[in-house]
């Protein structure tokens, strides 16, 4: 469908804003002014870290939940409600389980009121398009999870939607799977064999949306916006280790790593700055080893971010954050798609445990300003003892309540291996085992 001539597009969006009750009076902006237009015959990445409001801008696309302010439209008509000629592919296969295959795909087109003979007929197509001839009677718990996701497809397909979305359709299958069932969906879709005119992703793989995609929006986080559009001009069949394909994927990490110098008082990536910056907890174990895997050949203290990810098996997602704790705490920096010791960093891999425990604390006092906080209670009360709830409620007046919980936890984990206090979670006590 790629040579399909480009028509009226399917979907305007223009300066969409959506933003969720956060329950304390302020709201959370989860979208702010995203532009977006999707043309026929082309496959559209939305490509980002997870909690940048892409499956918030897909289910608006879907009808499902409406802007909160700007103006969302589908064939030039206002999105009220589910769009016609829309149709949905979800991550975790969404099947009736007391359905066979057949059953499963046949239930879009009752809805739209299709006599049981062509019900039958388009089903039993979609079925064999998608390579699961064979399948019609089986039910969804005797089938892999690929083969489960690609009766997800038919379902999708077989209403002949002209925009399909697909929200992390390959995520929850193993990397094989995962892999193959990529490479038949653009197979099909080069070969004109798909009864759409459009796609629109969502992802947070870089090299899916590179190795899918027409083209790809990047989009940042906190509250979600478009960053940057990036045409992917590479014919098809793509390949991995194709020079140009490692060169986007390069430049796209690049791109999603561009990150404040580490003496800037906020760290991009960090939300919130003094006390109300939200951390995502990782622990100090895996911290601990990434500086010793950074520091040892063949990195010797610098590693592309798509290499030393593909080395670990991480996601991008995982490498961006964990490259942003380190950078939080000042033993690495994000340097366009690099991640780079400091010499702290360098200090850390050669140390010993109590030293490399004293200068992790050292480094939680001196930029992680809420641990400074905990710490100087500590010190000033004379029981050396201070309830959780003293902190909780100072963080959710920058945050949300499921944000404190995550910095909480990523505190008490940190804290307790720099041995900074202890934390009893029955009481729900921080203290200070020998304050001095």
């Amino acid at each position: 469908m790629l040579d399909q001539p480009r028509g009226s597009s399917l979907v305007d969006m223009r300066s969409v804003c959506r933003s969720f009750s956060k329950g304390s009076g302020e709201d959370l902006l989860v979208l702010e002014k995203v532009d977006l237009t999707i043309h026929s015959g082309e496959i559209v990445g939305l490509l980002g870290r997870s909690g940048s409001g892409k499956s918030t801008l897909l289910r608006i696309i879907a009808g499902l939940i409406a802007p909160s302010s700007g103006d969302a439209r589908c064939r030039g008509e206002t999105i009220m409600g589910p769009p016609n000629g829309v149709a949905m592919v979800f991550q975790s296969f969404a099947l009736f389980p007391w359905l066979t295959v057949l059953q499963n795909v046949e239930l879009g087109l009752e809805a739209l009121g299709i006599d049981a003979t062509e019900r039958r007929k388009r089903a039993l197509a979609a079925i064999d398009l998608i390579g699961l001839d064979g399948f019609e009677s089986a039910y969804p718990k005797e089938l892999s999870g690929g083969m489960r996701q690609r009766v997800g497809f038919a379902r999708a397909l077989v209403v002949h939607p002209d925009l399909l979305l697909m929200d992390e359709p390959f995520s929850a299958l193993d990397v094989l799977t995962a892999e193959t069932l990529r490479t038949d969906l653009v197979d099909l879709w080069i070969e004109g064999r798909l009864p759409i005119r459009s796609v629109l992703m969502v992802t947070h793989n870089i090299e899916e949306a590179v190795l899918m995609c027409d083209r790809i929006l990047v989009f940042s986080s906190n509250p979600g916006r478009v960053a940057a559009e990036i045409k992917v001009e590479l014919p098809h069949p793509r390949h991995r280790l194709d020079p140009a394909f490692r060169q986007l994927v390069d430049s796209i990490y690049a791109r999603m790593a561009q990150r404040a110098e580490p003496k800037t008082p906020a760290v991009e990536g960090i939300h919130g700055t003094g006390v109300g910056m939200i951390l995502q907890h990782v622990s100090s174990n895996v911290l601990s080893g990434l500086i010793e895997t950074l520091a040892a050949p063949p990195y010797d203290g610098r590693a592309d971010l798509p290499v030393l990810a593909g080395h670990l098996q991480l996601e991008a997602d995982e490498i961006f954050h964990f490259g942003e704790s380190l950078q939080l705490l000042r033993f690495a920096q994000l340097n366009e798609g690099d991640l780079v010791l400091t010499e702290a960093g360098q200090r850390f891999a050669h140390l010993e445990t109590d030293d490399r425990k004293k200068l992790f604390a050292e480094h939680l006092i001196n930029y992680v300003p809420v641990m400074g906080l905990i710490r100087r209670v500590l010190d000033e009360r004379p029981s050396h003892t201070a309830p959780e709830a003293r902190f909780r409620n100072e963080l959710e007046d920058y945050m949300s309540e499921d944000q404190a919980d995550e910095t909480l936890k990523t505190i008490v984990s940190w804290g307790r291996y720099a041995e900074l206090f202890a934390y009893d979670e029955q009481s729900e006590l921080f203290s200070l085992e020998n304050p001095h």
